[in-house]
């Protein structure tokens, strides 16, 4: 029987409910992947340039510092990834939480909030953070209010 983590980062708490739900309809443990420095209103408004989330998309080799570890990691067959996309692609953090475990052996599914587009190019630059023989499969965008059923179907789907 494979071991499943959710493992996720919330700026505003949107992702948090998705990833919060999944993690008990597939009974999966949660690990919530924590900037070091929390970001604050200000940093997350991208309309301004200078903001510090924007600053880090704009960086494609920024790599925020995580508040803590999945001490366990290795324990996981299966992780699901969710985070909000941001720019089109996976937050920066998502590159640090992927190049500080050896995923080798495991398989990667992703899920994201995102307030209109879909996963666009997130799966290629998530590759990059990985060995290449760690699978990681772009999953669902899980937006609105989600229901047990819908998420017991997904998994079905995908064979978990």
């Amino acid at each position: 029987m494979s071991k499943k983590l959710v493992a996720y980062f919330s700026a505003s708490g949107v992702t948090a409910h998705a990833a919060k739900l999944l993690a008990e309809v597939a009974g999966a443990d949660l690990f919530e992947i924590k900037p070091k420095v929390p970001y604050t209103k200000a940093d997350l408004d991208w309309m301004n340039k200078q903001s510090r989330s924007s600053i880090e998309m704009r960086e494609k080799t920024s790599r925020p510092v995580i508040a803590e570890t999945c001490s366990n990691m290795d324990e996981y067959d299966t992780v699901f990834l969710g985070f909000p996309i941001w720019w089109y692609v996976a937050p920066t953090i998502i590159n640090t939480f992927l190049e500080s475990y050896d995923f080798s052996q495991k398989t990667i599914i992703l899920f994201a909030t995102s307030g209109g587009s879909g996963f666009g190019k997130t799966v290629d630059g998530l590759k990059y953070s990985v060995s290449d023989k760690v699978v990681i499969k772009e999953g669902k965008i899980l937006n609105g209010s989600l229901s047990k059923s819908f998420l017991q179907a997904w998994l079905k789907d995908i064979e978990l």
